[in-house]
């Protein structure tokens, strides 16, 4: 599972209950005890020291692709990926700072403000996007807090002029505002909203500030963007056309900031100041691999269709060494979800198969950014709009035994999987032990984050039902204490089991699983 990267996700009705759905039966007591086997077996190669911690800019994450298209071709199941294989190659560069110059010029002089968690440049919003331009200069223009809405009381944009100018903005929520509004504003989404309503009147660079939590997750993000083994962006070829974008921890910029911030908050030009910038970026292409496998259906009028099934076969790599050992294993995060899904297209390929075709997918780079699932959404190797549902598995093997949580159902916008999450609870509860579903995490604004950290996230936001399972995190998680010996197989078991009868019962359902209003 991603780290929590809040900064980087503006880089980018009820329904009648359904009938019980069909699904696989459980499996019988040798059959259980057989996948219990098979995936200890799996986990334990996928998460040893030789694999190095899996990093996506590495071999290593290479080697965990092999690794997984053998188990699937000894299997018989077909691959899916380019040319007739199992790998999609993921194009991605390593992208970092090689210098950077920001200078605010005032009546009082010329002032230069240090990269990092002052200000830091963001060199991309985003795969498909125009890129921000590297070079900006104008006078500078305090935008309060980027509002622009009635429902907030405010338009901090209005009688600006903003064409050709540095706007400035301070990402938190104005004093007086209700609890509701302000864990709107806390929503990723609403800062690519204020970018955007900005961006389209043409300023030539966007200062935001953070302040709190976000303003101390600055200083990661400058690292990554100065330590080319730290972080990988989608390649960035393209026209540089947008304004340039900056971050900045608002404590930091007062430079930036109005005489009398915070109290006096009011929109407005910052009178005999202007900004410069130029950054210089250095970038190096690295081949990342995703791994697409399928069991076709087996109704000639739904075998067109796809139930996917995924999870990611990286993970962080090498770590500053604690007791001696460097290497961050990942067997929780995620090689409980990568082996658990070598099983489940095993099963499914040996097995009668059901009407919908079962497409499976591990994704590269979801730990840097969800890269992989954000080109297998952009690149298919089967057309997006047949994909019917998306099942995530993301860390499943820890904590109690009884306990999973779930993901999507409430946070996925429109209600589009709020009967992909019927489907669940309805196999769940035909489970003969079935699982307690936690659903804290499952809302936008919960301050983890978690509905945007994992690889579903890219394809709900193409409108596709998705259901993220996760067992939840634990002191382990990102540590190279995360091993193997650690994990709960028989429940790991059971979450593959629960996993893949949900696959068949969504497979075998003669609709998708969408609510009336959004099925077309």
């Amino acid at each position: 599972m991603r780290c929590s990267a809040v900064l980087l996700l503006v880089v980018a009705a009820g329904c009648a209950s359904p009938s019980r759905p069909e699904t696989s039966p459980a499996p019988a007591p040798n059959a259980a005890a057989s996948m219990v086997a098979d995936l200890r077996r799996d986990l334990f190669a996928f998460s040893d020291d030789s694999m190095r911690g899996r990093s996506a800019e590495t071999p290593n994450a290479a080697r965990a692709a092999r690794f997984i298209a053998a188990r699937l071709e000894a299997a018989g199941v077909a691959p899916a990926g380019d040319s007739g294989g199992y790998l999609q190659r993921v194009p991605l560069s390593r992208t970092f700072v090689r210098s950077a110059r920001f200078t605010v010029t005032s009546p009082a002089g010329r002032a230069s403000l240090p990269f990092g968690s002052h200000l830091l440049p963001v060199p991309s919003l985003g795969e498909g996007l125009p890129l921000p331009v590297l070079e900006a200069h104008g006078d500078l223009v305090f935008a309060g807090y980027g509002l622009s809405s009635p429902a907030y009381g405010r338009n901090d944009l209005a009688g600006l002029s903003l064409a050709d100018k540095v706007v400035v903005f301070v990402n938190d929520a104005p004093p007086g505002l209700d609890s509701a509004h302000r864990s709107a504003l806390r929503d990723p989404r609403s800062l690519g909203d204020r970018l955007g309503a900005i961006m389209e009147r043409r300023p030539a660079a966007v200062i935001v500030l953070f302040t709190g939590r976000q303003a101390d997750e600055l200083p990661a993000l400058a690292a990554g963007l100065t330590d080319s083994s730290l972080r990988l962006q989608p390649t960035l070829d393209g026209p540089r056309v947008l304004p340039m974008v900056l971050f900045g921890s608002a404590k930091d910029a007062t430079a930036l900031l109005p005489v009398g911030w915070p109290h006096n908050d009011r929109a407005r030009m910052l009178d005999g100041r202007s900004f410069a910038a130029k950054v210089d970026l250095v970038q190096d292409v690295v081949d990342g691999y995703n791994v697409v496998a399928v069991v076709p259906g087996s109704d000639s009028a739904l075998a067109h269709s796809y139930v996917a099934l995924g999870a990611h076969l990286d993970h962080i790599g090498i770590q500053p060494a604690e007791h001696g050992d460097s290497i961050a294993n990942g067997a929780d995060d995620d090689g409980s979800g990568t082996v658990s899904l070598i099983e489940i297209a095993k099963r499914e390929q040996a097995a009668p198969h059901p009407k919908r075709s079962m497409l499976f997918v591990w994704h590269t780079g979801e730990e840097l950014g969800l890269f992989g699932s954000e080109w297998f959404t952009s690149h298919p190797t089967v057309p997006l709009d047949s994909i019917v549902a998306q099942l995530n598995a993301d860390m499943i093997g820890r904590n109690d035994p009884d306990s999973l949580y779930l993901i999507g159902p409430i946070s996925a916008p429109n209600g589009q999987s709020k009967v992909l999450g019927a489907i669940v609870d309805s196999v769940n509860g035909a489970s003969p032990r079935p699982f307690l579903i936690n659903r804290d995490w499952d809302a936008p604004s919960h301050p983890e984050q978690l509905y945007y950290r994992s690889d579903h996230y890219n394809y709900a936001k193409h409108g596709i039902p998705i259901v993220f399972f996760t067992t939840g995190l634990h002191a382990d998680y990102h540590k190279v204490t995360d091993s193997a010996d650690k994990i709960d197989y028989d429940k790991l078991s059971r979450v593959a089991t629960l996993i893949m009868q949900i696959g068949n019962a969504v497979a075998n359902a003669p609709t998708r699983p969408l609510p009336p209003a959004l099925l077309r």
